[in-house]
């Protein structure tokens, strides 16, 4: 699989236009900040571009950030221009013709965003197995991939050593494509599907639980899309299948509890994220207004406050009472709550 994916990214794909479905392609709402940024990419760089939107969590000032398969560059490009000069960006690929568009434009980058000397490197690797890249452990605070994940055909292993390489609290933020249901094995051995990034996609239920098993509890869905099929061919084959473009985040915290708990905490946003200075959405569900109490369950307060995001909140309450499953995540308790008078009927029956 590694190799019919290596062929089709680097010899089959020459622009993003021969893709044959929207699986991965960018997302042109785009934030200003954001358009600017991609507008300092080297046009080669940009052609050869297969991802589906940018990847760019916020608060990236003097972070060091690897991207696995970061392709052509054109994310690591960006990123390093908001984690400035005193960041690092690492991309790691395994096809050699992705990474030589990559590699070929790193000076020229660094003398664009006004660098002594580059902050971005490419390594030929894979993303499954990053052990043999010599990267120590809890070495980075971010990591972002930007629909690769799917293509990997080891998917516990990537969760497993991204785990390792986050320092305590960094953070795994990324963007993939996920089905509804367990893809057929005939359709995952398919190289055009799988090249396309559908027939490698994880169910997502198979996602959360991988995730889990890896140590990231908690995994927060930040945006989803549905993904259309507009090529026939494709359709007839996997159309039955339907395909969600998804970002995920999830924290390095080993103290996250594998549900929502209430000890009666909240918070309060200042404001002060940068491009985010009225509303903070740490996921899909956590809209934070500036300067309104926010209750938040255990795993939210820990994400916020035992991370890079601690300084831009303040924080109410304490860990000293539990008050049982916290419902604004979702979960409820499970059983009906009945008025009674008299006599209850007793215990275990």
């Amino acid at each position: 699989m590694h190799d019919d994916v290596k062929d089709y990214y680097g010899k089959v794909l020459q622009h993003s236009d021969d893709l044959k479905t929207n699986a991965c392609c960018t997302d042109n709402n785009m934030p200003r900040h954001v358009k600017n940024a991609l507008s300092q990419v080297h046009d080669e760089v940009m052609a050869r571009y297969y991802g589906c939107g940018l990847i760019a969590p916020p608060l990236l000032e003097g972070t060091r950030i690897l991207d696995l398969g970061s392709g052509s560059g054109r994310d690591c490009y960006v990123l390093s221009q908001w984690v400035g000069e005193n960041g690092s960006v690492l991309g790691v690929d395994m096809t050699e013709e992705q990474l030589n568009v990559a590699q070929k434009y790193v000076d020229y980058h660094a003398e664009k965003f006004g660098y002594e000397k580059p902050n971005t490197e490419f390594r030929l690797g894979y993303i499954e197995r990053l052990n043999e890249l010599n990267l120590p452990d809890n070495s980075f605070d971010i990591i972002v991939s930007n629909c690769v994940i799917n293509l990997s055909p080891d998917k516990e292993a990537v969760m497993r050593e991204a785990y390792r390489l986050l320092k305590p609290g960094g953070e795994l933020y990324f963007s993939d494509v996920y089905a509804d249901r367990r893809v057929p094995q005939a359709l995952v051995n398919d190289p055009v599907l799988y090249g396309e990034c559908l027939s490698g996609a994880l169910y997502w239920n198979d996602f959360i639980n991988l995730a889990k098993s890896a140590g990231f509890n908690d995994p927060r869905l930040v945006e989803d899309s549905v993904i259309t099929i507009d090529n026939e061919d494709v359709e007839d084959k996997i159309g039955h299948i339907n395909f969600f473009s998804a970002t995920y985040r999830l924290f390095k915290l080993p103290e996250l509890e594998s549900h929502c708990e209430d000890y009666g905490q909240a918070v309060i946003y200042k404001g002060t994220i940068p491009h985010h200075p009225q509303v903070f959405w740490l996921d899909k569900h956590h809209e934070i207004q500036k300067g309104k109490v926010f209750p938040v369950c255990g795993n939210t307060w820990r994400m916020l406050h035992d991370t890079r995001f601690k300084d831009h909140f303040e924080f109410i309450g304490n860990w000293d009472t539990h008050y049982g499953i916290f419902d604004g995540c979702g979960t409820s308790l499970p059983f009906d709550l009945w008025e009674v008078s008299g006599d209850s009927g007793g215990g275990c029956c």
